[in-house]
């Protein structure tokens, strides 16, 4: 009955995200939650995707091309930088968004998000959410710099006013090997 990190993930984005809508992938990666995202939102919404990875931009492109979905941005730089590539009039207009914290899974693991960027990324993007709306951040923290990472985001999360935002977290606890979980920031 409980459902995995990745599937309560989307559960999450696909209560808060409608047809027409536009909405951020923060890290594309492989391109599973850009494909989602794509799909919830349909042909009248539009897709923010991230990375600074080449290698992922290009998986994502050729992943939602197979799936003949072209409503999407993609964008080779920093989720820090998120405020630079959407365009300001959508600010109080994002219906959700999601991050893939650590690396690019089959890839280079030096490469990795951090916890500055993400604080960034994800406070630029609150001022971008309508009420609502949700920020799901999953977590994995079992790399080198993943914790650090981890506990930044956790007391970043933590500090927001629960007057303006409704903050979860998603964990299962009796797992080894620091398994992923999930921060959930709601817009109120």
């Amino acid at each position: 009955m409980l459902k995995g990190i990745i599937p309560y993930a989307h559960y999450l984005l696909k209560q808060t995200i409608q047809p027409g809508d536009y909405v951020v992938d923060a890290t594309c990666g492989n391109g599973n939650d850009t494909l989602l995202l794509a799909n919830l939102v349909g042909e009248s919404g539009h897709v923010y995707s991230f990375d600074i990875q080449n290698q992922a931009i290009e998986t994502t492109k050729a992943l939602l091309k197979a799936n003949d979905l072209h409503h999407v941005t993609y964008i080779h730089d920093s989720h820090a930088r998120v405020d630079q590539y959407i365009p300001i009039d959508l600010h109080g207009k994002i219906s959700g968004a999601i991050f893939n914290l650590g690396y690019l899974p089959r890839s280079d693991k030096q490469v990795i998000t951090k916890g500055d960027s993400t604080i960034a990324a994800i406070n630029a993007l609150l001022t971008y959410l309508k009420k609502g709306a949700l920020i799901v951040v999953v977590i994995y923290f079992g790399h080198e710099g993943g914790m650090d990472e981890k506990d930044a985001v956790l007391q970043y999360a933590q500090q927001l006013d629960q007057k303006l935002y409704a903050v979860l977290q998603y964990q299962f606890i009796n797992q080894k090997n620091n398994p992923p979980f999930i921060v959930a920031i709601e817009k109120k």
